[in-house]
C-alpha cells in the first residue's frame, strides 16, 4: 500500500509541476506559491477532521508538534519558492528532473544517521548525481551556443539549474525529517495543515518585504491554474506522509520523487521541448538512479 501510496504521490506532485510552470510564468514564482499554499491551507481546514483530524496539535502534546510543524513548513516555503523560480525562468524538462534528484541526499541522510546502505543503493546515489552533472553541463553548453549565435550579446538568461538544484537540497532534507522526525510528532495530515500555514505566511511576508503586488490577474486560467495546483500538490504531500507511515521512509520518498518523469512527460508531449542527447541520457540516468536506491 505504501509504494501504490508513493506512485499516486508522484502522479499528483508531477501534474501540479507542470501547472506551476504556466502560474509562475504568468504571475511569477512568489504569488504562486502564496495562493497554491493557500489553496491547500482552505481546503484542509475544512477537510481535515475527515482525511487524519489534527494529529498531536490539540491532543495535549505542547508546543513541540507546532515547533516541528512550523520547522517543516518554512524548509517546505524555501524549496518550493525554489522550485518555482526554476520553472518560471527554465526549460521544464531540465529544471524538473534536478529537482526530482533530492533522493541521494535523503538516502545519505538516513545512511548518516544509521540506516544500512546496500550497493545497489550506493550505485543509484552515483547514477542520480552523474545525472545532474550531465544535465547541468548539457545545459551551460547549450546556452552557450545560443549566445555566440547572437550578433550582440545581451545579458545571459536565467536557466533556473541554481534554483532547481536549491530546491533538491531543501527537499532532500525536509523528507528525511518528515519521516524521521516531524510526522511522528505532528500527525500525517496535520503536518501538512501547518507546513501550508507556515508557508502561506511567509511568502505573504516576502511579497510584502520586496513591495510586490499579491492580487491576482482577472483570467479564469490562472486561478484555474491554482485551484489545481492547491488540491494536487496538497493532496501528495498527505499521501506522501501517510505513506511513510505504512512503508519505509526512504521507498517512499524515491517513488514520490519520480514526479519529475511525469512533469518531463508532459512537457515533452505538450509543450515539446527540445533537448540534447546528452542531455536526456542525464535524465534517464536520474530515473535510473531513482529506481536503484528505491531497491
Amino acid at each position: 500500500m505504501g509504494i501504490l501510496l508513493g506512485l499516486l504521490t508522484a502522479l499528483s506532485w508531477g501534474s501540479s509541476d507542470f501547472l506551476a510552470r504556466f502560474a509562475s510564468r504568468r504571475i511569477g514564482s512568489l504569488r504562486t506559491t502564496l495562493y497554491m499554499q493557500l489553496t491547500g491551507l482552505v481546503l484542509l481546514t475544512i477537510f481535515l477532521r475527515w482525511i487524519g483530524g489534527w494529529g498531536h496539535l490539540f491532543d495535549g502534546s505542547g508546543w513541540q508538534p507546532w515547533a516541528w510543524g512550523a520547522f517543516a513548513g518554512a524548509l517546505n516555503a524555501i524549496s518550493t519558492l525554489s522550485l518555482y523560480r526554476s520553472f518560471e525562468v527554465g526549460k521544464l524538462s531540465v529544471v524538473a528532473p534536478l529537482s526530482a534528484s533530492y533522493p541521494a541526499l535523503t538516502v545519505g541522510i538516513s545512511v548518516f544517521t544509521g540506516e544500512h546502505l546496500t550497493a545497489m543503493r550506493a550505485a543509484g546515489i552515483v547514477l542520480i548525481l552523474v545525472g545532474v552533472i550531465v544535465v547541468v553541463r548539457g545545459e551551460a553548453e547549450s546556452e552557450g551556443v545560443a549566445s555566440t549565435s547572437q550578433p550582440t550579446p545581451k545579458k545571459k538568461p536565467a536557466s533556473g539549474v541554481g534554483a532547481a538544484m536549491m530546491s533538491a537540497v531543501g527537499f532532500g532534507v525536509l523528507f528525511w525529517l518528515l519521516g524521521n522526525r516531524v510526522v511522528p510528532r505532528v500527525g500525517f495530515a496535520s503536518t501538512v495543515w501547518m507546513i501550508r500555514l507556515t508557508s502561506s505566511a511567509l511568502t505573504a511576508l516576502v511579497l510584502l518585504a520586496m513591495k510586490q503586488p499579491i492580487s491576482l490577474p482577472r483570467e479564469s486560467s490562472v486561478s484555474l491554474w491554482l485551484l489545481g495546483m492547491g488540491v494536487l500538490d496538497t493532496g501528495a504531500f498527505v499521501l506522501n506522509n501517510l505513506g511513510m507511515q505504512l512503508e519505509q521512509v526512504s521507498i517512499v520518498s524515491v517513488l514520490a520523487s519520480l514526479y519529475g518523469a511525469v512533469t518531463v512527460l508532459l512537457s515533452a508531449v505538450v509543450l515539446r521541448e527540445k533537448m540534447s542527447r546528452w542531455q536526456w541520457l542525464g535524465i534517464v540516468a536520474i530515473f535510473a538512479g531513482i529506481v536503484l536506491v528505491s531497491r
